[in-house]
């Protein structure tokens, strides 16, 4: 390597090490490196470019390379992109996708703060956490990119380990929280490092005496498939979808599978699936983000309608089940109106019926909203 390369490479590095440290200082939740901008910070959910040098295609190679793995340098050349963690010391980890843009590479960096949350601090309801103790079945956590799912799940299985002696298996594409052993014991795999694929890594996890099995995406046929199966056998499943509500998620798992496998699989769903917990993060005013969530806990009635193909009365069922904990996501969006801590532009914004939940924040401002005894379970969400 030439002198000047190695002056550039150290000079990458000491760019890199200040980005990040700015970005975890700020609270920033992405940083975006691109040709023809400076780097870009999002925070609270606002994109921002900040006040330094518009970076050129060898800025961002020479940033690329100070913190890519040897392997993922070669995938991105093989395949255009590739994914991957790394710690920043003690101060945080980092989720990064590298892929190349207009023959240039770019690169974005999703912070992973090393501190999870409790279920209380985020807002979850004691309905999903008494879901996640049950001893087995399938919960799903759901929600846009950057909806915070992955701290969501990292809060539950922190939960678990603190307070049960599990064997816990995390299958991650790349890990992001990292986990210490406490009560329980923590096995964390990585796709494409320690195994092959989540599916392979599911169908493994059932001889590896698991008691909670974390599954980071279930992208696919395979692993849709193999997660439901590890539910049946006894075990508590925790999955990801890309799914923006409950009866969303649930058509999403049943049309994965070709029409004649899909009614076996809405009596396997009927009998395995706990709950879903569809969350979106709106900007708090203040500064900062909250979460707001939709909850189906999944009663002998909400079975029935898994099994029977009617699944388009979910969210009717969702809105008469808050004995059982459940709320839909426009009530709790109403909610963080209603306690002054989001404002109507941003909740509407993420409103599943935005039209009527816009009507509802008139009626109540004008006082008429008669409903909103029979809806008020703000779960200090």
């Amino acid at each position: 390597m030439s002198a000047l390369r190695v002056l550039q490479s150290s000079m990458a590095t000491v760019l890199v090490d200040k980005l990040l440290q700015a970005a975890i200082k700020q609270g920033a939740s992405d940083i975006h490196i691109v040709v023809g901008q400076p780097p870009v910070f999002r925070l609270h959910g606002r994109m921002r470019k900040l006040e330094t040098k518009v970076l050129e295609a060898d800025d961002t190679v020479q940033l690329m390379k100070s913190i890519a793995p040897e392997r993922c340098q070669r995938e991105l050349q093989e395949s255009g992109s590739s994914d991957f963690g790394f710690a920043f010391g003690s101060l945080a980890r980092f989720r990064v996708s590298i892929f190349k843009q207009r023959g240039c590479i770019s690169m974005v960096l999703r912070q992973i703060p090393n501190d999870k949350l409790t279920p209380e601090q985020l807002g979850l309801p004691e309905s999903v956490i008494k879901m996640c103790l049950r001893p087995r079945g399938l919960v799903l956590v759901t929600g846009p990119t950057g909806s915070g799912k992955s701290t969501t799940l990292a809060s539950i299985v922190n939960f678990i380990n603190e307070g049960h002696d599990h064997h816990i298996i995390t299958i991650e594409d790349p890990i992001e929280f990292y986990h210490e052993h406490k009560k329980s014991t923590i096995n964390q795999r990585e796709v494409g490092v320690d195994v092959p694929s989540f599916s392979e890594a599911i169908r493994r996890a059932l001889r590896q005496d698991p008691d909670v099995i974390l599954v980071g995406e279930m992208r696919d046929l395979e692993t849709i498939s193999a997660a439901i199966s590890a539910a049946e056998t006894g075990h508590i499943v925790f999955g990801t979808l890309h799914t923006n509500s409950a009866m969303g998620t649930v058509n999403r798992l049943i049309d994965a599978f070709p029409g004649n496998l899909q009614d076996q699989i809405r009596t396997q769903l009927s009998t395995s699936l706990l709950g879903v917990v569809a969350q979106t993060l709106i900007p708090k005013i203040g500064g900062g983000r909250v979460a707001a969530y939709e909850i189906l806990v999944v009663t002998s009635g909400i079975a029935n309608l898994i099994r029977e193909n009617k699944t388009f009365r979910i969210g009717s069922a969702i809105q008469t089940g808050a004995k059982f904990g459940m709320q839909l996501m426009d009530d709790a969006l109403f909610q963080h109106w209603k306690g002054g801590r989001a404002t109507v532009e941003d909740i509407l914004s993420k409103a599943h019926r935005p039209d009527d939940l816009a009507k509802r924040i008139v009626d109540a401002r004008r006082g008429l909203d008669e409903e909103e005894p029979k809806e008020e379970f703000d779960h200090n969400s």
